[in-house]
């Protein structure tokens, strides 16, 4: 329903993101003023395009832009099933294609982008990926094809871009075998360089994709109606069932060339609408055209001679129109090209000048194709400032990175990589840095936020990541910034001396420790149950694998069973390491380091027999590399027919007890150290853990195993076994710290049962014993009260517990041999048995190694000096 006549009347056309944003921030600015109608020529309600994949694989889900009230609201007016087909700017009309006219003070163009179409014979084959309607006419042909067909369909998606493998995600989730055909030589070629192309392209293959790339399509070709293949510009023939064409969009600008057209053939000497060279309405840094009254947002929007299909411009485009119609001034600053999102389960982010385009900017770079790990980051000359960046397969530095764009960083470049170890020196932001690129909101709002002085109703204080979501619109659309604002509110948070939400996530409200007593109380042996009872939604890459750690340390259940396989980390799916180059390490378990000279044969052998390269490690084990995903099995069951079990080299629990020779051989010795550190090693095999952890017995104060570097370390006196906790070695060093002393072999284990138990029920996701300790409050003092006074009454449970998790023992790899259906998931590719052939290595010192060596610093080596 309208408002009165007076009020002023603007009229968007489109009923896309930009559309909503814009009617949205507008209604909100002045609802009395201001008689607004929208356009659209779907029959939905606007929708959020940048999840379409959601609609592609669930049919019943609502994408559905913001709160539905604002269609209800009585100066707003929704028209569906609307389209504009013409504009006359003198009588400040637009008319419809149902005859319709539509009476306006200001115009808004917001049409959007179409799909591109392949302009190759066959095209009329293909399907595109754009709308709601695009994506369930995909799944039903899949699942048409499924019938006819008896067998997965093959599904050629054309375009290696962002659409383009989300589209092919899709139909290989629907039950299809993926395709990708792309002209260029590597992936997403208009975000990532060359070296990050190639790992992507790695890690993607790795899903089960395979991709041609380097030719065009050059024909659809069919028989009958149905598609047999499509043919490339090399002439060679690709098999496919179904195509899927997404190689780029165009601007929806056919309104304003319509009018330009009409006023042509009047002979009129009106303004014009500017048409970019490739598209697009033409607008100035107020995204007004050259037409007075009519504005252009979104795809739309020719910009510095751009049309840029991502949401942050669009809401920036929507904010800067909304806020001059109501007598305020702003100016497009230009495109944030960032891009952060997961594609296939790959992380992939690109931001700034990723192609180091300014002067004198120079790369630091790590790149490991091979493993699928590409980190770059593009600085000043002076090193000092951040332009840009782009990380495959990790991109957990860009968190803290994007909002330092443009701003000195707070230690060297290099520092920032955490494919080498690198972790982001804490540092303050300032208010003006971006926090959300799609909504432009900073830092200082949130602080504001969280303050109780930002610009929420009421000004209560924010203490939630949904507070925050609904004040701010920070996280509310692509999401890449959540872990960001979150980091910051709780930051705010503590320096207003507010409590801070120990949530383990968006989905799961509990703590880690809360979560772990409500699974136990409430006895969920699976990870439905869990989300059921204590989750929303189908959980994150943060709640999974802690659930699955939870139920694993509770239940001792396998990592593929109880529903947990898809809850796993990539490491844990395959019970072992994934290597640089794809391949996987094997860690077989040798308690406290000893081991007899016919199992150190059996290992020989099996490395001679499968080219493994073997190397000793600091934990007194032997590890064999270069595995390939399907031989796993073979290499175990000989391994497991010798006696040798798992190492979990790979799992968040034990890793191992390094020992020295002690009293057994070694004069110095006190007491007997291999002896102890074997039986630690089997009582506390497989006990999964918040992280991982490591242990120590050392037979004397020589401390030869190093045993106050570990998470446990045991070191003999005259008086007993000394017991320390706490230590740490890696990028965080910590010295281990005395918890009692002059220990008998009982009382010893008791100890240490006690307090590994206590660690797995309270720790965070993901922390180590020794940062654990840290954050306990009353520190080691209160882990003496909790494991040696009993002060909590709990210390009967925590045996207990221990003493089932001992009984319940299975070795991993063992039940995984016994179970045909576990097994079925080690296999390179998903869509064929074959095994991975391009597995290059080369020679030396009379081993292997991968071929391609790692490659640090493009123009600054990794932690070289900075000048």
């Amino acid at each position: 329903m309208g408002t009165s006549h007076t009020a002023r009347r603007v009229l968007v056309i489109g009923g896309g993101p930009a559309a909503h944003r814009f009617t949205e921030s507008l209604s909100s600015r002045a609802p009395q003023e201001l008689n607004i109608t929208v356009l659209t020529e779907e029959v939905h309600l606007p929708y959020d395009r940048v999840a379409l994949s959601k609609a592609l694989t669930d049919r019943t889900v609502d994408l559905t832009l913001g709160d539905t009230t604002l269609w209800e609201a009585e100066h707003v007016t929704l028209e569906t099933n609307a389209k504009a087909v013409s504009i006359d700017s003198e009588q400040h009309i637009v008319t419809t294609a149902d005859g319709r006219t539509f009476a306006y003070d200001e115009l808004v163009l917001a049409t959007g982008s179409d799909a591109t179409a392949l302009r190759i014979p066959g095209n009329e084959h293909s399907f595109v990926y754009r709308t709601l309607e695009d994506v369930w006419s995909i799944a039903e042909k899949i699942e048409e094809l499924k019938t006819t067909l008896g067998r997965a369909p093959v599904v050629a998606t054309v375009g290696g871009g962002l659409l383009g493998l989300e589209a092919a995600a899709g139909a290989q989730a629907l039950g299809a075998q993926s395709l990708v055909i792309d002209s260029g030589h590597w992936l997403m070629r208009s975000q990532l360089d060359e070296g990050a192309g190639q790992a992507m392209g790695r890690l993607i293959k790795e899903t089960g994709f395979t991709v041609h790339g380097g030719f065009r399509p050059k024909e659809i070709i069919t028989q009958g109606n149905e598609v047999t293949g499509v043919m490339l510009t090399n002439d060679s023939v690709i098999e496919a069932d179904m195509v899927i064409a997404s190689i780029g969009v165009t601007p929806r600008d056919e309104l304003a060339r319509n009018y330009n057209e009409a006023l042509d053939q009047a002979g009129s000497n009106a303004q014009r609408f500017e048409m970019g060279p490739r598209g697009g309405v033409v607008i100035n840094a107020n995204c007004a055209t050259g037409i007075e009254n009519i504005w252009a947002i979104g795809e739309v929007a020719n910009f510095d001679g751009m049309c840029v299909g991502l949401v942050a411009p669009a809401n920036s485009m929507a904010e800067i129109v909304a806020e001059q119609l109501c007598g305020g001034h702003g100016e497009f600053p230009g495109f944030d090209t960032a891009t952060k999102l997961k594609l296939s389960g790959v992380d992939v982010a690109s931001f700034g000048d990723a192609f180091a385009q300014t002067e004198g900017a120079l790369e630091v770079v790590y790149a490991d194709a091979p493993r699928g790990l590409y980190q770059k980051l593009v600085v000043s000359a002076d090193a000092k400032t951040l332009l840009g960046g782009i990380f495959v397969g990790d991109a957990t530095p860009y968190q803290s990175l994007r909002p330092m764009l443009g701003r000195e960083l707070a230690a060297e470049p290099g520092a920032y990589l955490s494919a080498i170890g690198g972790e982001a020196p804490e540092s303050e932001l300032p208010d003006d840095a971006v926090m959300c690129s799609c909504n432009n909101v900073l830092a200082g709002d949130i602080r504001d936020a969280v303050s109780g002085c930002g610009s929420c109703e009421g000004k209560d204080p924010v203490t939630t990541v949904g507070g925050l979501k609904a004040c701010t619109r920070a996280g509310t659309q692509c999401g890449s910034c959540v872990p960001m604002i979150k980091k910051l509110m709780e930051a705010q948070m503590k320096k207003d001396g507010a409590e801070v939400s120990t949530a383990l996530c968006e989905h799961i409200s509990f703590s880690r420790p809360e979560l772990f007593e409500a699974i136990k109380v409430a006895g969920a042996s699976t990870f439905a149950e869990v989300m059921e009872r204590f989750g929303t939604g189908s959980g994150c890459d943060i709640c999974k694998p802690a659930i699955a750690n939870i139920l694993s340390s509770q239940t001792s259940v396998h990592p593929m069973d109880a529903g947990l396989a898809g809850a796993q980390d990539t490491n844990d799916r395959a019970l072992a390491n994934m290597q640089k180059d794809g391949t996987y390490s094997v860690v077989p378990r040798i308690p406290g380091g000893e081991i007899t000279p016919e199992k150190l044969a059996v290992i020989a052998a099996v490395a001679q027999k499968y080219g493994l390269y073997t190397k000793l490690t600091g934990g007194l084990r032997i590890d064999m590399f270069g595995a390939r995903l399907d031989q796993l099995p073979d290499i175990w069951r000989e391994l497991v027919d010798a006696g040798f079990e798992s190492g979990q080299a790979y799992g968040k629990s034990l890793r191992n007890v390094k020992t020295c020779v002690g009293s057994s051989w070694c004069r110095y010795g006190m007491l007997d150290s291999v002896a102890m550190g074997i039986e630690m090693e089997l009582r506390y095999r497989g006990l999964r853990a918040p992280h991982k952890f490591k242990m120590g017995v050392s037979g004397c104060a020589r401390e030869c195993a190093e045993a106050r570097a570990k998470d446990i370390g045991v070191i003999a006196t005259a008086e007993g076994w000394n017991l320390y906790v706490g230590g740490n070695g890696g990028a965080n060093p910590a010295h281990a710290q005395l918890l009692a002393g002059g220990l008998d072999d009982q009382t010893l284990l008791k100890y240490i049962d006690r307090y590994l138990m206590y660690y797995i029920r309270t720790a965070d996701k993901l922390q180590r014993t020794a940062h654990w300790l840290q954050d306990l409050e009353g520190g080691l003092e209160r882990a003496k009260q909790v494991v040696i006074d009993d002060s909590l009454g709990l210390a009967a449970e925590m045996e207990a517990a221990m003493e089932r998790h001992v009984a319940n023992y299975e070795d991993e790899w063992a039940a995984t041999l016994a179970d045909p259906v576990k097994l079925k998931r080690f296999r390179s590719f998903v869509n064929t048995a074959q095994p991975d052939t391009e597995l290059a290595y080369v020679p030396e010192r009379g081993q292997k190694r991968p071929a391609e060596p790692v490659a640090l610093g493009a123009s600054i080596p990794v932690g070289a000096p900075q000048r």
